[in-house]
């Protein structure tokens, strides 16, 4: 399982690499670049999945083990 994420900011293009939580979603992300709040986009469950190049731990395992995710819930 990846722990880390690269975001990349939708209204700049700015792009920064974070350690994902593991023990909960993250539902907003400040850009450093132009200090536009991110928030998850319809249907996903958080930033990392919405902008990031890997999806959060939850997603990600529930690919693995082919289950339904229990993200954030």
């Amino acid at each position: 399982m990846q722990l880390r994420s690269t975001l990349t900011c939708p209204h700049c293009g700015h792009r920064t690499t974070e350690t994902m939580p593991t023990d909960a979603c993250q539902f907003f992300y400040e850009c450093a670049g132009c200090s536009t709040v991110l928030r998850p986009k319809p249907g996903d469950c958080c930033v990392y999945c919405s902008y990031g190049d890997v999806p959060c731990p939850p997603i990600q395992e529930s690919r693995r083990s082919g289950q339904p995710s229990h993200c954030c819930g």
